[in-house]
């Protein structure tokens, strides 16, 4: 059973820095496996991504050169480093992971965050 487990999240003043840390188990060879964040009233936005397809790594606009995703050298943590973090940055982080098992046609990370597996996610505020 594919388990994800977000840490790291909490409150920040307008700049600073945070990052974040999915454990995964259950499985390791994936389709894509990322972060995707919720504001409320907001869309989910898919933020960043490894895409297992092509074997690029891939960020939303909204904070391309200010966050950063990477894995540990066991390939059982995703992290994402968070920098000069804004108001509208805040949201409920997720991961999320899809399974190259599975067929998936997307390049990229999924539309809007929508991974078969997600965990329980991890806030994080910002204040101005």
């Amino acid at each position: 059973q594919v388990q994800l487990v977000e840490s790291g999240g909490g409150s920040v003043q307008s700049g600073g820095s945070l990052s974040l840390v999915c454990r995964t188990s259950g499985a390791s060879d994936f389709y894509a496996i990322g972060w995707f964040r919720q504001a409320p009233g907001k869309e989910r936005e898919s933020v960043s991504c490894f895409s297992g397809r092509d074997a690029k790594i891939y960020y939303s606009d909204s904070v391309k050169g200010r966050f950063t995703i990477s894995r540990d050298d066991a390939g059982n943590a995703v992290i994402l480093q968070m920098t000069d973090l804004r108001p509208e940055d805040t949201a409920t982080y997720y991961c999320g992971a899809d399974l190259r098992s599975n067929a998936y046609y997307y390049i990229g990370c999924p539309q809007a965050g929508q991974y078969d597996y997600k965990g329980q996610g991890t806030q994080v505020t910002v204040s101005s």
